[in-house]
């Protein structure tokens, strides 16, 4: 069944707009908690946020469709995203949700849902909340000492931090080491600093003042532009940039470069491959990770098996394989022997955890290989399906021609924006700017 409501990454939106609204909330409230509702116990749901105005709007009306079918709910307030899959299994939760748009404007909003275990819903568990939704829940409804109570859970952060603390060796700590760390005015802000200064890092901060419409503007890992900058200045060893929800990271080296996920894979990968920690000889990666990635890991006899794009399929086809550490270019890192899904803190203190154990600069140790020539353009469209025009189709064959072996194209949907992403790569940096120019260019006209 084609879902109305669900994308890659659980329901986004604008808030109040026409898809993500305070009634939809309470729908998804009564659904989920109907679909999750097992045994004669009193079931409950943890809830968690972002720094998002229109976070209030969505958590209270999410409150108030979990407690009419029975469900008590537990608060969390503003909390990373992975700190939500946490915490549905340490507080032996029915369901998890995050209020989220991740990466996006601060307009935007969203709803991510998480089984009991702390993972992702699948698919079908997805499609099976979307046929209530279309339905009359009347019938699920109950009254008096059934309907669900809300708490507030104060100790959340607290708990998580140690958490966090926890994936790290025994005695592991970071005297010595400078770090800024950017928190995009988002989810982590609060948490991310205060866990780096306990173990043991001089911590110097950016985007940790929240007003509700500042959220990922000009900061974080989306714009990290700010933190290369302050990097430089204030000569720090390592930056660390984090996005909304904080279930994404991307490294600044100590020259104020930026280091993305696919290069932080590869560093792992092979610091696991020494200690004997890495499972499944290989890692996991989506179709937009670099070609040089795939050509690096098979010069070290380990596979990189590729998904759709979307964490969840990342983590879905680790389970499968057997492997234990997975992720997205975009800076998604899937560390499955700690994290049950995206984890931007746990990711960085991985990786600070390697820079000191090597004793050697990040740009040594995070940078592995030399990427393939890569362009991503995105256009924008209003409405409609401009992958299905026949001029935009005809563009992408006579792309795929152009390239024939020496390369790939990668042209999808957003599943969170109403974007077209166009992707190519190449060892001809020309042939790749061309072919994409050339498609986001027709696909621009239709749109």
């Amino acid at each position: 069944m084609k879902k109305k409501y669900f994308g890659t990454d659980g329901i986004r939106g604008l808030a109040n707009g026409h898809k993500l609204t305070s009634e939809l909330a309470l729908k998804v409230g009564q659904a989920a908690g109907t679909v999750f509702q097992n045994g004669m116990h009193r079931h409950r749901v943890v809830i968690g946020k972002d720094t998002r105005r229109s976070g209030y709007m969505i958590e209270y009306a999410l409150t108030a469709g979990f407690n009419s079918v029975g469900m008590d709910v537990f608060l969390l307030g503003p909390m990373p995203t992975p700190a939500v899959a946490m915490l549905t299994r340490s507080l032996r939760a029915d369901l998890g949700v995050m209020i989220s748009a991740s990466h996006n404007p601060y307009d935007d909003n969203g709803i991510k849902l998480f089984q009991p275990d702390g993972f992702k819903l699948t698919d079908e568990m997805e499609s099976e909340i979307e046929a209530l939704l279309n339905s009359d829940l009347a019938d699920e409804l109950v009254r008096g000492r059934e309907i669900g109570r809300a708490h507030r859970i104060e100790e959340a952060r607290g708990r998580y931090s140690e958490y966090a603390k926890r994936t790290l060796p025994r005695l592991t700590e970071f005297s010595g080491l400078r770090v800024v760390v950017d928190c995009a005015n988002g989810a982590a802000y609060k948490s991310a600093p205060e866990v780096l200064w306990e173990l043991g890092a001089e911590v110097i901060t950016i985007g940790v003042s929240p007003d509700g419409y500042n959220i990922n503007e000009g900061c974080g890992s989306t714009a990290p532009h700010l933190l290369q900058q302050k990097v430089r200045e204030t000569r720090a060893d390592i930056g660390i940039a984090l996005d909304g929800d904080a279930d994404r990271v991307v490294i600044v080296d100590e020259k104020g470069d930026i280091i993305d996920g696919d290069q932080l894979m590869a560093a792992l990968a092979m610091f696991w491959q020494e200690q004997g920690k890495l499972k499944g000889e290989g890692v996991v990666a989506t179709v937009m990770s670099n070609l040089g990635l795939e050509r690096y890991l098979n010069s070290r006899d380990l596979s990189l098996e590729r998904t759709q794009v979307g964490d969840r399929y990342v983590l879905e086809r680790m389970r499968e394989g057997g492997f234990n550490l997975g992720g997205e270019q975009s800076g998604h890192i899937i560390l499955s022997d700690h994290t049950t899904t995206g984890d931007g803190l746990v990711s960085a203190l991985q990786i600070m955890a390697l820079i000191q154990t090597k004793d050697k600069p990040v740009s040594e140790v995070c940078r592995l290989f030399d990427t393939v020539p890569q362009l991503l353009t995105n256009v924008r469209y209003e409405s409609g399906a401009p992958l299905e025009n026949i001029l935009v189709k005809q563009a992408i064959a006579a792309g795929e021609e152009k390239m024939g072996d020496s390369g790939r194209l990668v042209i999808r949907a957003s599943g969170t924006e109403p974007l077209i992403r166009v992707m190519g790569e190449c060892d001809d940096e020309k042939l790749v700017n061309d072919v994409v120019g050339d498609i986001a260019d027709v696909i621009q006209q239709v749109a």
